[in-house]
């Protein structure tokens, strides 16, 4: 499953920046992937913080998130992807959009050290499989080459 669509961010990514990169990804992802309705890259800061660097879908306020608060929070500290069935089940969890029922987050490494992740919300509940989890960890294998 989504063979196509990582063939074609290979392609288009291939002689892209980073910074292209990213927002090739987001905006690829967002639109062609049904139920990916909100996508974006979060990086780390030397203050334990999430900084958002690019994303595509509905306007958020939370550009800076503490390690530790929220999905993406805790994926920082605890450097293992998340995926939440339904969000409102979840203590730990920031609320983006009224709409969002689902979200996985997936860290991206470099060298071995976790930098960053991809964040995605879905307003269908359950949306991520483990299908989804291979395809956003492949896909981040091919960001951390840009960096």
């Amino acid at each position: 499953m989504y063979e196509k669509e990582y063939s074609i961010i290979e392609k288009k990514i291939e002689n892209l920046n980073m910074d292209d990169s990213l927002s090739f990804v987001c905006e690829f992802l967002q639109k062609n992937i049904k139920g990916y309705d909100w996508v974006g890259y979060y990086f780390h800061n030397d203050e334990n913080q999430l900084i958002l660097k690019t994303y595509f879908g509905l306007k958020t306020d939370h550009t800076i998130i503490p390690f530790g608060k929220g999905i993406c929070g805790q994926t920082a500290e605890s450097n293992t992807h998340m995926i939440v069935d339904d969000v409102n089940n979840e203590e730990n969890y920031i609320s983006c959009n009224i709409n969002v029922k689902s979200e996985i987050v997936v860290p991206l490494f470099s060298n071995n050290i976790n930098i960053g992740q991809i964040d995605i919300d879905s307003n269908t509940l359950s949306r991520f499989k483990l299908d989804d989890l291979k395809f956003l960890k492949k896909v981040n294998i091919l960001i951390s080459k840009k960096i």
